[in-house]
C-alpha cells in the first residue's frame, strides 16, 4: 500500500514538473518538423485527457500514468515549437499558445489531486479543464492552419487528410470516454462549442478516405487495411454513441487506429 501511494505520488510530482524545458529539443527543425510537432501537441492534449476521464472513474495507477505520458510527450512537442527557429509562427503566437497550456496543465493537475483526495472529480473543476482542452485545441488547430499555408511549409494531402484523422480520433476518443466514464458527461467534455460524435464519425469517414486514395506500396497498404479493419469495427458505437457499448475495447481500437495513422503518416512522408 505504502509503495502503491509513493508511486502517485511521483507520477503527480512529474506532472507537476512538466514546466521544466525538457532535455534534447532539437536546436533547429525544419518547417515540416514544425507541422509535426503542432500535430502531436494536439493529440497528446487529447490522449491525455482520454485517460483522464478513466482515471476519474477508477483511480487507477496504471491510469495516472497515461495521463503523465500525453502531457509530457504534448510538453516536448511545445518545448520544441517555443525553441523553434523556422519564425513561422511569431513569438507572440506561440506565448499565447503556451499560456493556454499552462492552464490546461495547471487545470489537470487540480483535478487529478481531486480524484486522489476525494474518490471523485469537482465538477466544476472537471468542465472548467474539458473548456479549457477546446478553448486550448482550437487555438492550436488554428495555428497550425497559419503554419500550413506558410510559404515555408510544403505538405502532402494524404499526410494531411491523415493528420486530421489522429486529431479528430483522438477528440473522439476522448469525448466518449467522458459519455462513458462520467453520469454528468456534459460536464466533461465541452459539448457546448463541439460537435455530436455521430458527426465526428462522419468527418472521420471521409478524411479515412481521402487518406486511402492514391498509390500505396506493400507496408502502407497493409497498415491502411488495419485501421479500415478497426475503424469498421468501432464506428457502429461512434455513430450510435447513446446506445450501451464496452468502452474499453473502443478506446482500445481507438488507440490501435491512431497508432496505424502514425505509421501511415511516417510512411507517406518517407514516399517520395
Amino acid at each position: 500500500m505504502e509503495d502503491t501511494c509513493l508511486r502517485v505520488r511521483s507520477l503527480v510530482a512529474a506532472l507537476i514538473l512538466l514546466a521544466i524545458t525538457s532535455l534534447g529539443v532539437r536546436a533547429q527543425e525544419t518547417a515540416g518538423e514544425f507541422l509535426s510537432d503542432l500535430h502531436e501537441f494536439r493529440v497528446n492534449n487529447y490522449m491525455a485527457l482520454d485517460a483522464y476521464y478513466r482515471f476519474s472513474a477508477n483511480g487507477d495507477t496504471d491510469t495516472l500514468n497515461e495521463i503523465v505520458v500525453g502531457i509530457n510527450a504534448a510538453n516536448d512537442a511545445m518545448n520544441t515549437i517555443i525553441a523553434s527557429t523556422t519564425g513561422i509562427l511569431s513569438p507572440e503566437q506561440i506565448e499565447g499558445l503556451n499560456q493556454e497550456f499552462d492552464r490546461f496543465k495547471n487545470l489537470m493537475r487540480s483535478n487529478i489531486n481531486d480524484v486522489r483526495n476525494t474518490g471523485y472529480p469537482d465538477l466544476r473543476l472537471a468542465s472548467d479543464m474539458a473548456n479549457q482542452a477546446v478553448t486550448m485545441n482550437d487555438m492550436a488547430t488554428e495555428l497550425y492552419q497559419v503554419a500550413q499555408e506558410s510559404s515555408q511549409t510544403e505538405t502532402k494531402p494524404r499526410v494531411e487528410a491523415a493528420r486530421s484523422a489522429a486529431v479528430k480520433m483522438a477528440q473522439m476518443m476522448a469525448k466518449y470516454s467522458a459519455r462513458t466514464n462520467s453520469s454528468v458527461s456534459q460536464t466533461f467534455q465541452g459539448s457546448a462549442t463541439e460537435k455530436a460524435l455521430d458527426e465526428q464519425a462522419r468527418e472521420f469517414d471521409q478524411l479515412l478516405a481521402t487518406v486511402m486514395r492514391g498509390d500505396s506500396g506493400a507496408d502502407l497498404k497493409d497498415v491502411m487495411e488495419d485501421i479500415s479493419s478497426k475503424w469498421e469495427f468501432i464506428r457502429g458505437s461512434y455513430i450510435n454513441y447513446n446506445e450501451r457499448n464496452v468502452g474499453f475495447v473502443i478506446d482500445r481500437y481507438s488507440k490501435g487506429i491512431l497508432q496505424g495513422l502514425a505509421t501511415t503518416i511516417e510512411l507517406l512522408q518517407n514516399n517520395a
